[in-house]
């Protein structure tokens, strides 16, 4: 099994973290976006999208990271990452899709704006994405209430946001008490062994 990605990438940590979860050995294959490496010819032939996560499983290639990491708890079921029941599969498939499309968004483009010198960083647009992250932060309050992780046990949908709610400090957001089931969430997710095992998130 290789994965092509880059240590950065929110998306290819949710590859990674369920790898870990499942306590799976693969090939890291580094792929170098600063200088294009990913709209070469021998990775679009890989993906034709030019974006990391990739994975090759026995000569199966799959790209973006939600379908690999179904893939994954296809194929690999212990320990199974999704419910049995189908209410709360699609549950936990609604939530992910959130976190991809309206949540990781946002908060990469404040990760973008906070790299930039001061003088050179658009100060509006760091407030504007950040009051969408924290909206999406409401929303998950109320998704956790009465539960430990987002699909009960934990689940993709809670690696799905993993990425992004583990280093909210360093996008200078900050959760108040209101948000008192998120915070007790990301404690939780940060003592998970598949993700105490990437430095990049809980250092």
């Amino acid at each position: 099994m290789t994965l092509y990605d880059h240590p950065d990438c929110p998306y290819g940590m949710k590859v990674r973290i369920v790898l870990a979860e499942k306590d799976m050995d693969y090939d890291l294959i580094t792929v170098d976006l600063q200088s294009g490496q990913h709209r070469q010819p021998e990775f679009l032939k890989l993906n034709p999208f030019g974006r990391v996560p990739v994975l090759i499983d026995e000569g199966c290639v799959i790209y973006e990271s939600t379908i690999i990491n179904e893939y994954l708890d296809d194929e690999y079921p212990e320990p199974q990452l999704r419910p049995a029941a189908s209410d709360e599969r699609s549950r936990v498939r609604l939530l992910e899709d959130y976190a991809d499309t309206a949540f990781t968004l946002p908060a990469m483009a404040v990760q973008i704006e906070l790299a930039k010198p001061v003088g050179v960083r658009e100060e509006n647009r760091v407030r504007a994405a950040r009051d969408v992250v924290l909206k999406g932060l409401e929303m998950v309050n109320r998704e956790l209430e009465g539960r430990e992780f987002l699909g009960g046990e934990f689940s993709l949908a809670d690696v799905a946001f993993a990425p992004i709610v583990l280093q909210l400090e360093k996008l200078g957001i900050h959760p108040d008490n209101s948000l008192k089931n998120v915070r007790a969430w990301v404690q939780r997710l940060a003592a998970r062994r598949g993700i105490a095992s990437m430095p990049r998130l809980v250092a």
